[in-house]
């Protein structure tokens, strides 16, 4: 018998050892990616985590943070009980109590407060994950003193987007990888939606033919794989964008049939200095509609109307008003000499030849690489298209643009600079996340706060404002939130201020409150803007002795630095213990393909006297009798805790946290009624559920009928009205004319220059406000603070695995700076501003900015907390530069004093430091500081190295195979251990 090739060919090999008796899914916590894991158990254990292939986040990528979610799990900080505070504020004295006695305590503050004024109860919460149910607590409370920490990350981002395009950056919508040609990034660290976008650059610099283009002072993470790497001068981007917008405006290299039909570009705007509605769009006197001027009828006609060839520039009467298209104002401005490549160069460190370049190679992408896509669709006005034209032209832009105090304009230029390109929402451009894009801005409004006490609000506390009728002021004008969002101070504060929160109620301005309410903020270290005149405001009391702020109730799953500063700790589980939901009322995981949302399931059972945040708000508010939360005869309407609440509670008819599996039968998706199976479908699904939307939908969704009408479906819209691109902001104009005396409601005589400079309705450029006072001669450095792409926020820096990828930070600095100021590598330097100082370590690098310092954010820590050794690197070596900024700007010419944050959205500038260095001497070196006080330290760490695993070894192979042990990085580690010879992978040299 001769060889058979189709034989199956048996060996004898040796098979993995069996590391899991058990995989469950879930969603990942350790950034807010929410990417997909699956969880392998042996004996009870986790035994590792990696990611879920099927998942649409991350296709089964998971990151060195997702993957040490099991020392997250593990870490020796975890809080076990319910803690009461028995010493002074900081001494981290508690005594342990019953949860029995914790919520009594809690019910009976928050009670007092509720039946006296709800306003005084404060509820500030961290990067949670869980807004659309704590701002619904809030509401059923009764205060609209709510916010969570978008206004001290990147409400900007939010803002500028929603008011222009209806959408924004990141969570609302992502670069179409796949189809792209030219992507440009501006201000991206590393820790945001990181596996999505490791994905989509690795697409991208797969294909022939593409260009990456990163925009940032620090050339880390993504911007390391850049093709080209501009290393622009902080808080100078809006420039560069209008000096982009300039060369295309100059060449005419715009898409002027996307502007015609999609954006307001044509719109009359009346043209009449000093008028009452001067800068205001002309409209119908029947139906309020926009005009624009129809060349081929030669008259002003409805600007949505079906056929419509309209004027882009011209000025001209109408009704005896003096009007022009809006887009001859933004050609007049930003074709000024003032934004030419020559004339900006200097200020953003960009040679004006490259910024001539980049614009060229911007318009040569966009009008002749074009993309087509051979799909039929119909438009919102009933016009039938063969298929897709598309801009093969993307941006994507984050914090680094956002923490400026002249962000929200930055934010607005680049999603103009895309609607000039044409490249929003088409096939290789910016495209939205289900469910945008929304009206602009959508139309919540922020809800007052009531009169009578007891009772709820009208409606959430957080909202689009469009018109000073919409601020939350009294009778003159002043603020009546705690944070002053909302107020002539900062009146599109989408997301709060809660970085002036404790800052504001220590100084009973504009008022005291009774009781702070925390949720895993971490404000007495990360989450503030300067550490010492926080642990101030914590701490401050009265004449009598009493604190200033009376009560704190915090929960946190950690002994991090604020819990000592609190008088209740309501201890949280982790992420692996809990039911989680990842809400299409929230921020959902949805794509431009598709909505998507999902859940985390507990994988592990409680070990320790601890229970969900969000069970125990539920919990809280039964006790308190919240409409919502109680039944008619009092009883809690969700006994069974948060999971109780994903499943029954509906936000409107058939709308509830969760889209999928709707209905009795679960056959329904975005509306339909309770589904009690509906969590068991999502685990059956991976704990997760996407709907892709035909190819006929997935473009063009501002004004693709087949998408307005499946929005509106799924309640993400509540008309199939298209969606029109707002270049010119009306809205804005509106708060400029109360500034300028127009109106029933004005701002105080203190605000009126600073809303009429800052409420433009086309983008504007100014120095930030911080540079503007501490920068020249005595301050020239920028200082900059990075998350890094391997710890989120404060979550992961007690983790013992992501500790050894960074246990102590240094201070990156150009060499040429280092060289000024004779520094070397490991030399200890001042960093220095008005309020204080920092030391740290230097590290010379090439890759960033010759004028800026940057280091990584969230690894310096006090002493004390987090269950870390006393000696660890984070508290002996790590440092923050939190120490030196300021949430309080200095008042000009014995001026009102102003936060130190945007003036439009009151976004938090913590980006706009500068400061001088100064080499330290040699008995200075050594230690970082400043270093304060331990605080009480309740957990003193493991004995010895934190160890994991080694009891979950899996069993042996029989013998066929020897197990080796695998040596990662040989070649970085031989030169620090001994025993390790040089080599790659597992690999060493021979002969060494």
């Amino acid at each position: 018998m001769g060889f058979n090739p189709f034989e199956t060919v048996r060996e004898d090999v040796a098979l993995s050892p069996q590391v899991a008796d058990e995989v469950k899914t879930s969603t990942c916590y350790m950034c807010a990616c929410r990417c997909g894991i699956r969880v392998h158990l042996k004996d009870g254990t986790i035994r590792y985590i990696e990611g879920n292939p099927d998942h649409p986040v991350n296709k089964g990528v998971l990151c060195a943070k997702g993957s040490a979610g099991i020392m997250h799990q593990y870490a020796p900080a975890k809080l076990t009980k319910p803690l009461l505070r028995t010493g002074e504020r900081g001494s981290g004295e508690f005594r342990e109590i019953e949860w029995d006695e914790a919520l009594e305590l809690a019910t009976q503050w928050l009670g007092e407060v509720r039946e006296r004024d709800p306003a005084k109860l404060a509820f500030f919460t961290g990067r949670d994950q869980s807004q659309s149910l704590t701002g619904w607590w809030a509401s059923q409370f009764g205060t609209h003193n709510f916010a969570a920490h978008g206004g001290f990350c990147s409400v900007n981002m939010a803002a500028g987007g929603l008011y222009t395009l209806g959408g924004a950056f990141w969570e609302f919508g992502e670069p179409d990888y796949e189809r792209t040609l030219y992507h440009m990034m501006f201000g991206v660290a590393d820790d945001h939606d990181s596996n999505p976008i490791k994905l989509g650059l690795g697409n991208l610099k797969t294909r022939p033919g593409t260009k990456f283009v990163s925009v940032n002072p620090v050339r880390t993470g993504y911007s390391a794989i850049a093709d080209e790497w501009i290393g622009i001068r902080p808080g100078t981007d809006g420039l560069f964008v209008f000096a982009l917008i300039h060369e295309l405006l100059r060449a005419e290299k715009i898409d002027w049939a996307s502007l015609a039909r999609y954006s307001n570009a044509p719109w009359l705007v009346i043209n009449e200095p000093g008028a009452a509605d001067d800068g205001l769009f002309l409209r119908h006197e029947d139906d309020g509609a926009p005009l624009a001027w129809c060349l081929e009828q030669d008259r002003a006609i409805r600007a949505n109307a079906a056929h419509i060839k309209p004027a882009f520039a011209g000025e001209r009467e109408m009704n005896g008003r003096r009007v022009v298209p809006s887009f001859q104002l933004l050609a007049e401005r930003y074709l000024d000499a003032e934004f030419s490549a020559d004339a900006v160069a200097a200020t953003t460190g960009i040679p004006a030849d490259t910024i001539r370049r980049i614009a060229a190679e911007l318009a040569e992408t966009a009008f002749e690489k074009e993309i087509v896509i051979e799909e039929p669709w119909i438009d919102a006005w009933g016009r039938h298209h063969d298929r897709f034209v598309g801009r093969p032209v993307s941006f994507h832009a984050m914090r680094g643009i956002s923490a400026h105090s002249n962000g929200f304009h930055t934010c607005r230029a680049i999603h103009i600079l895309q609607a000039l390109l044409g490249s929003v929402d088409c096939p290789g451009g910016w495209r939205y996340k289900a469910p945008f894009p929304k009206p602009i801005p959508p139309g919540v409004k922020a809800a007052w706060p009531k009169a009578e006490a007891g009772v709820p609000l009208d409606g959430p506390p957080l909202g689009f404002p469009r018109s000073p009728e919409d601020l939350i002021v009294d009778q003159h004008g002043e603020p009546l939130r705690i944070d002053k969002a909302f107020s002539w101070e900062h009146p599109l504060a989408l997301h709060g201020m809660m970085h002036m929160v404790l800052h504001n109620a220590a100084t009973q301005d504009p008022y005291g409150i009774d009781l702070l309410f925390m949720f895993m903020a971490n404000m007495a270290w990360n989450s503030s803007m300067n550490i010492p005149d926080t642990l101030g405001y914590f701490t401050k009391k009265r004449e009598d002795g009493e604190y200033v702020i009376p009560k704190i109730i915090y929960s946190d799953a950690f002994w991090s630095e604020t819990v000592p500063y609190c008088d209740l700790i309501l201890p949280d589980t982790t992420y692996l213990e809990r039911w989680d939901c990842i809400s299409m009322l929230d921020r959902p995981i949805s794509s431009a393909h598709g909505g998507g949302d999902a859940i985390r399931q507990p994988v592990l059972p409680l070990d320790r006297d601890v229970r969900p945040f969000q069970t125990v708000l539920l919990d809280l508010g039964a006790r308190l009798g919240l409409p919502g939360m109680t039944n008619p005869d009092g009883s809690p309407k969700f006994p069974g805790g948060y999971e109780d609440y994903i499943i029954n509670h509906e936000r409107a008819p058939g709308v509830g946290p969760l889209s999928g599996w709707r209905g009795e039968d679960g056959s329904k998706s975005g509306v339909g009624s309770v589904n009690p199976e509906q969590l068991d479908r999502y685990i059956e699904n991976g704990c997760f559920w996407h709907e892709e939307l035909p190819l006929s939908a997935q473009f063009m969704k501002y004004a693709n009928r087949e998408y307005l009408a499946y929005a509106k479906k799924m309640a993400w819209l509540g008309s199939t009205d298209p969606i029109t691109f707002q270049l010119y902001n009306e809205d804005l104009q509106k708060f400029r004319l109360a500034a300028r005396g127009h109106g029933k409601i004005q701002p105080p005589e203190e605000h009126r220059e600073r809303i009429d400079t800052y409420f433009d309705p086309l983008p504007i450029w100014y120095q930030p406000f911080l540079e503007r006072e501490e920068g020249g001669e005595d301050f020239p450095v920028h200082a900059l603070s990075q998350r890094p792409m391997h710890m989120y926020h404060s979550w992961g820096s007690q983790n013992a695995w992501l500790r050894q990828i960074t246990s102590a930070n240094k201070l990156h600095m150009h060499r040429d700076l280092a060289a000024r100021h004779e520094l070397a590598d490991d030399d200890w330097v001042w960093i220095e501003n008005g309020r204080g100082r920092v030391k740290a370590q230097v590290k010379l690098v090439t890759g960033v900015n010759p004028d800026v310092v940057w280091t990584w954010n969230a690894i310096g820590k006090r002493k004390g907390a987090w269950g870390l050794d006393k000696d660890s690197p984070e508290m002996t070596r790590g440092f923050l530069l939190n120490h030196i900024i300021t949430e309080k700007l200095l008042p000009e010419k014995g001026d009102k004093a102003y936060s130190n944050s945007d003036p439009v959205t009151g976004q938090a500038a913590w980006y706009d430091l500068r400061v001088r260095l100064r080499k330290c001497t040699a008995e200075e070196a050594g230690e970082a500081y400043p270093v304060f006080e331990p605080v009480g330290q309740r957990f003193t760490g493991q004995d010895g190295p934190l160890e994991f695993g080694a009891d979950l070894r899996g069993d042996g192979t029989g013998g066929k195979a020897a197990l080796k042990e695998f040596i990662g990085q040989r070649h970085a580690n031989h030169s620090w251990i001994d025993g390790i010879r040089d080599g790659r992978g597992n690999r060493g040299n021979k002969g060494t």
